[in-house]
């Protein structure tokens, strides 16, 4: 009785909380509470937390944050991958077995205890539900078929992974630390499981979960996913069955802030804790401020536009690169990411192997004219622009609107926000889809897959970026981007990425402009408190506050 009565108490607590900071625009409120983190962030663009479905970049923050992989990248050396669920792993000569020894005595949330079979579990219903970011892991040859013995628990602590190919093995381990790469509590999820009739969105007689993991927790995290209320609110709680360091903080609260000066006004008000969405003009503001701090990262995220090729006028190569020529790069990196990006024009990240450093295109309005005269579209035509909502994408739409229009091209923005626009541009439903592509796991191949491989072009085809814009990868391209998976001297294979980037720079539907810097202001009684180099390593286990 006292166990419950304490879980009630503390629930009780965490509700208080939380329904002051969720009033904390009221004049009288402007103090966080001492054990809890308060961010405002933009998180509109979340559709589902079940991470064997969850294919957006907050819901990834949120699900490192919540959620134990078998293994994590090394903050100290991003070249590097550390055990996180697995104390130790082997390959096998052949290169084609990866065995996993799990560290003993772990327990999920729940109180369950973690076990091989929850790792083989995890890998099938990722296979299995077959939703957008399951190809991370089916790439390596894994099927409903023959997924019981390519991915299975031989004992309670050893979890053994067979692929198709001799991959560099450093691939192979940077996709597990990939949101798919959750591992999911199985007795748990089990109790949820729905019966369903096989269909378009589940193959099999059941949906793993999925349902319910969609608002549900079943992780092991060092925090526990307590409340998500799509567009206004995300809960974290402290996990005390936690194996790793406790957290010092009680719980974490994001509220969905979609403006950047709102977000200011709350930061110096002491509303929330830390901003993550500032504009330029904000970030300066915040800099300035004796009691603030801010901090930056360069992140492994790009920021393009696509060309969706079922579009006759956008299927034509001279429009594409016409629009290559329709951007006012400089004006963009000068004023509207000025500190929270910097131009880039590839597909590969900085910082990531074989990035290649070329930024050919300016703006350059009578060659476009050109361009697309040769096109036979001299008098121009009209077209639309998904546009997510908040900053700095709505800025970037709004001048390539005006860059456009000097070509005789009428562009009309079609605003909405992550669900809304996400949702369309992955029924390839859209014109153009402005939006960010941050990596899923530290290898060239997140990036080089997505952009250059696209295997089935039909609408159930493989869900690649190149394939939501319907575009045609010429077959050798892909074929290079996939040998460049088993090539394992180094230097090679960066080779092989910078030409693939040459290649989809000069003939692609794709419009790269620039790579994030990731910035956030926060309060100078926050300890700890860092930005990772992707969006899925902003963890927050370690922050404090004085």
């Amino acid at each position: 009785m006292m166990h419950s009565m304490n879980t009630h108490f503390r629930m009780l607590t965490a509700s208080a909380a939380m329904a002051l900071i969720l009033m904390a625009g009221a004049p009288a409120f402007a103090e966080t509470p001492a054990d809890t983190l308060v961010e405002g962030f933009a998180f509109d663009d979340i559709i589902t937390m079940d991470p064997g479905e969850a294919f957006e970049l907050s819901t990834a923050e949120i699900t490192a944050n919540t959620y134990s992989y078998l293994v994590r990248l090394d903050l100290n050396d991003t070249s590097k991958i550390v055990g996180d669920l697995a104390e130790s792993w082997t390959v096998s000569d052949d290169g084609l077995t990866y065995t996993f020894k799990l560290k003993p005595g772990l327990t999920f949330a729940s109180g369950n205890p973690i076990t091989a079979e929850d790792v083989a579990y995890s890998f099938e219903r990722v296979v299995k539900l077959d939703k957008s970011p399951a190809f991370i892991l089916t790439q390596f040859g894994l099927t409903g078929d023959n997924i019981a013995e390519k991915a299975k628990a031989t004992d309670a602590n050893t979890f053994v992974f067979t692929v198709d190919k001799a991959y560099a093995p450093s691939f192979v381990l940077n996709c597990l630390t990939a949101t798919v790469g959750s591992v999911v509590d199985k007795k748990l999820v089990l109790e949820h499981v729905a019966a369903v009739t096989p269909s378009d969105e589940y193959k099999y007689d059941n949906d793993f979960g999925n349902a319910w993991l969609k608002t549900g927790y079943a992780g092991s995290g060092a925090f526990k996913l307590r409340e998500w209320r799509a567009n206004e609110v995300i809960v974290l709680e402290r996990n005390d069955n936690y194996a790793g360091e406790k957290t010092p903080l009680a719980r974490v609260i994001y509220r969905h802030m979609k403006e950047s000066s709102g977000q200011r006004l709350a930061l110096e008000n002491g509303d929330i804790d830390v901003a993550r969405n500032l504009e330029p003009g904000d970030l300066e503001a915040v800099a300035k401020n004796a009691d603030l701090a801010s901090t930056s990262a360069p992140k492994g995220t790009v920021y393009y536009f696509s060309l969706n090729q079922k579009n006759p006028n956008l299927a034509k190569p001279e429009v594409a690169e016409a629009f290559k020529y329709l951007v006012d790069y400089d004006a963009i990196g000068s004023t509207l990411i000025k500190g929270i990006g910097e131009i880039h024009q590839t597909f590969l990240p900085k910082g990531v192997l074989g990035e290649l450093d070329e930024n050919p295109y300016k703006l350059d309005v009578a060659k476009a004219k050109e361009l697309l005269a040769k096109a036979g579209l001299a008098d121009g035509f009209t077209v639309t622009m998904d546009v997510r909502n908040t900053q700095p994408v709505t800025g970037i739409a709004e001048s390539v609107q005006q860059t456009l229009a000097q070509a005789n091209i009428k562009m009309e923005i079609i605003p909405g926000d992550g669900k809304q626009t996400l949702t369309k541009y992955r029924a390839r439903t859209h014109d153009i889809y402005i939006g960010q592509w941050g990596q899923d796991y530290f290898d060239p191949n997140s990036n080089a897959e997505t952009f250059t491989v696209n295997m089935d072009n039909s609408d159930e085809g493989t869900k690649t970026l190149a394939w939501r814009n319907a575009w045609e990868v010429p077959k050798e391209w892909t074929e290079q981007s996939k040998a460049a998976l088993l090539e394992k001297d180094a230097a090679k294979r960066a080779d092989m990425y910078k030409d693939l980037q040459k290649k989809v720079l000069e003939n692609s539907p794709f419009v790269i402009i620039f790579q994030q810097t990731e910035v956030a202001g926060y309060s100078g009684k926050l300890k700890g408190f860092k930005l990772g180099p992707s969006f899925d390593t902003n963890y927050v286990w370690t922050v404090s506050k004085d």
